[in-house]
């Protein structure tokens, strides 16, 4: 049984993102598609004392692009996005454990390409901090024929696939029956029940960055996206 996530990179993304790469042997970023505007690739959310606040990265109007082709020409978003994440957790348990990626990421580097920032981070958050052994590719290593939903299938069955996990918010467009077809099991992500962490500035909220969630609980962290599943069954 191989397991095959597809999904475009987002900005800094919550955890349930990350539930889904602990979900598949092979994650491959989607890239190659147009971008759009007002969504996640290119912003998120942290937990402030106000309600949750947006930290958005500046890229431009244009509307025909596509997400790898997206260039970000104004660097100072990325100081006024660490002085926010600082001024908002500096003083969770575990900020400082992460502060020096985080600083190096964002005060000495100088990023030009949103998705080769957004793919960064999720494979070194995936690896290193939440020690996520899955295998990470990208959508431009294949050579992909056809439009939309036979695009995806064409991608899944080049990857070797035989089970797919989605989100459910894919439901609008996937066809489950095309996957039956060519031996492909779909699977509906659940992201119903997340356990609540300790969290600043109540009340209590999941729609928000996973660096939430590392600066509040750090290495317990996969407990609250999928270990506590696991701790349901084995109870």
């Amino acid at each position: 049984m191989k397991t095959v996530v597809v999904l475009q990179s987002n900005y800094i993304p919550w955890k349930g993102y990350f539930d889904l790469i602990h979900d598949a042997d092979v994650f491959i970023f989607y890239d190659d598609l147009q971008f759009t505007k007002n969504d996640w690739r290119n912003r998120n959310k942290i937990k402030t004392a106000q309600g949750s606040k947006w930290l958005s990265i500046p890229v431009g109007t244009s509307a025909n692009r596509l997400i790898c082709e997206v260039a970000m020409e104004d660097a100072r978003w990325q100081r006024s996005h660490w002085d926010s994440l600082r001024q908002q957790y500096g003083k969770c348990p575990y900020f400082k454990l992460y502060q020096p990626f985080f600083e190096e990421v964002y005060l000495d580097r100088r990023w030009t390409n949103l998705s080769g920032l957004n793919q960064h981070l999720i494979r070194y958050i995936s690896h290193d901090i939440l020690k996520i052994t899955t295998q990470f590719r990208d959508s431009r290593e294949f050579e992909l024929e056809g439009q939309k939903l036979d695009r995806l299938l064409d991608l899944v069955v080049r990857s070797n696939a035989t089970r797919y996990v989605s989100g459910p918010a894919a439901k609008d467009y996937i066809k489950s029956e095309r996957f039956g077809e060519l031996g492909i099991e779909l699977v509906w992500k659940d992201y119903s029940n997340y356990p609540e962490y300790p969290q600043p500035y109540p009340p209590f909220g999941h729609g928000v960055s996973i660096l939430d969630l590392l600066f509040n609980v750090g290495p317990e962290a996969p407990h609250y996206i999928w270990g506590w599943r696991d701790e349901k069954v084995s109870s």
